[in-house]
């Protein structure tokens, strides 16, 4: 395979080892999901026993992602520059760390603040696994390794509700945690068995992108979050309204000043995003997640608030819409390897969930989980069928020196996805709520499911799940457009053209050697 000759990567001993890289790095990537999936039964629980509603409640989840999300681009460039297996190490001690934390803490503000440690710890894991994959396996063998990959999340994803609600219903939430943080050692001490894989080149460290990056985005969701409990004309909910564009638009310009001057490497190569195909893959990964995200964290408190159900009863009527997403990443996988256009399934996974969503909205007290059968199977057959080919599909776009960047971008999607919809389905969900029983802690307390009002909630929840409805259908016509579009070689030259045009096989085409999972 031919490499661009001022990025070449620096030999990829991970290659030497790919059965171990492949099952460290599958063991995190079923872990952060099933934390993430399992912590949403938990809340009601953590709520009553923490005195907590509102914002302070849902940061326990949103927190999490923003973390995750803010530091994903950091950690993927700096896996390049310094290793991905260093980087996933040190990630995996921070998420081991802040969950075991987790465990301990007497208030609802500090649990938050471990959440955001166990958040930082995850775009470490994630990012530094994607790269460490990408660069050890190629053609075919990644297209199965990270169908395997979605295989995996699928199962955290579907299980993760269930597992979490037997233990919280048996031992508590705290328990709960303290099992995530188990595992997370365990990953700790597999990284130790993995070889190293970097860039060839090793440039200056973005501090001002990073800075303006993470805090810029970390503001914009703390703005969304301010204005649905402060309201939005409140003086701190305007600070960070202004400030965040203001420090996103400062962070554009200092990745393209980089690039144009090349005195140190960006966190994120802005050739990225000029490539068509490429944003396509990230428009439809950002989808996935949007039609996923709020029903996945609130569903729960909805059942176990109106309708009385258990934790555990909660997690397993999740398992229609998470076992999909665990049994068909295979099959979008196998479609594409036999001719199926990629572009045509994520279209249609991403109209699947706009369905889904919308049929969703029959959603009533006292439905029974085979009546939200329908709605739930569709959604996670929307996000299982494209899941798996996401990445191996849009890191064919990318040099082999910038996978550990591409990454981190593809994965800050996904968290960025996750923290800005728990953000705004949450905002939706409280205003609406606030609209038919006034503002206040009252309509914070139903919201999560504890202050009573079972309709207002319902006609809520039906408004929300519309205006997802919209959301995925443009979403659906922006990724169907930029992946139709043909890819033109910008004025950068080589460099900015899509790697599958230079070195890589189509899916039809006979690829090079590569190691097998």
């Amino acid at each position: 395979m031919a490499h661009d000759p001022e990025g070449a990567p620096a030999p990829a001993s991970g290659a030497r080892r790919p059965t171990v890289t492949l099952l460290v790095v599958l063991l995190g990537m079923l872990t952060l999901p099933m934390a993430m999936s399992g912590t949403t039964v938990a809340l009601p629980r953590i709520g009553a026993d923490l005195d907590a509603s509102g914002a302070p409640l849902q940061w326990v989840v949103v927190g999490y992602f923003l973390a995750a999300s803010s530091f994903m681009l950091v950690a993927g460039a700096l896996g390049d520059l310094y290793g991905r297996r260093r980087v996933l190490t040190l990630g995996a001690a921070l998420y081991t760390a802040g969950t075991l934390a987790s465990t301990l803490v007497p208030h609802i503000l500090l649990l938050d603040a471990t959440r955001l440690l166990s958040g930082i710890g995850a775009a470490g894991v994630m990012a530094g696994g994607g790269a460490l994959l990408g660069a050890t396996f190629t053609g075919p063998a990644r297209t199965r390794v990270f169908a395997a990959l979605g295989t995996t999340a699928g199962l955290g994803l579907a299980f993760g509700p269930t597992s979490s609600g037997w233990l919280v219903d048996a031992l508590g939430w705290r328990a709960a945690f303290l099992f995530y943080a188990a595992v997370g050692a365990v990953i700790l001490l597999g990284t130790r068995l993995m070889s190293e894989s970097q860039a060839g080149t090793r440039p200056r460290v973005d501090k001002a992108g990073a800075a303006t990056f993470i805090t810029g985005l970390a503001l914009g969701l703390f703005a969304v979050t301010q204005g649905s409990t402060a309201g939005w004309t409140s003086p701190v909910t305007l600070v960070a309204a202004v400030a965040a564009p203001a420090l996103l638009t400062t962070f554009v310009r200092v990745e393209r000043r980089l690039a144009r001057t090349g005195h140190g490497r960006p966190i994120l190569d802005l050739g990225l995003t000029r490539n068509p195909a490429f944003l396509g893959w990230a428009v439809g990964s950002f989808g996935l997640g949007a039609g996923t995200a709020g029903v996945l964290t609130f569903l729960p408190t909805y059942l176990q608030g109106v309708d009385g159900a258990t934790a555990r009863t909660a997690g397993l009527t999740l398992l229609w819409m998470t076992g999909p997403v665990l049994a068909l990443p295979p099959l979008g996988a196998r479609l594409v390897n036999r001719g199926l256009p990629a572009r045509h399934l994520m279209v249609f996974s991403l109209l699947l969930l706009a369905a889904g969503n919308a049929w969703l909205t029959t959603l009533h007290p006292g439905m029974s989980a085979i009546a939200l059968a329908g709605p739930l199977l569709t959604i996670g057959a929307g996000q299982g069928l494209s899941t798996g080919i996401t990445d191996a599909q849009a890191m064919a776009m990318v040099a082999p020196s910038e996978i550990g960047m591409a990454a981190g971008f593809l994965n800050t999607v996904r968290g960025a996805t996750g923290a800005v919809m728990l953000t705004v389905f949450g905002a939706l969900l409280l205003a609406s709520v606030e609209s038919r029983v006034g503002p206040g802690p009252l309509a914070a307390r139903v919201t999560a499911g504890t202050g009573g009002h079972a309709p207002e909630l319902t006609a809520a929840w039906h408004m929300t799940l519309w205006t997802t409805t919209a959301l995925l259908t443009v979403l659906a016509a922006v990724t169907s457009a930029l992946l139709t579009r043909p890819t033109r070689q910008s004025r950068a030259g080589h460099r900015d053209r899509p790697a599958a045009q230079r070195t890589t096989p189509t899916a039809n085409a006979k690829p090079e050697p590569s190691p097998t999972p």
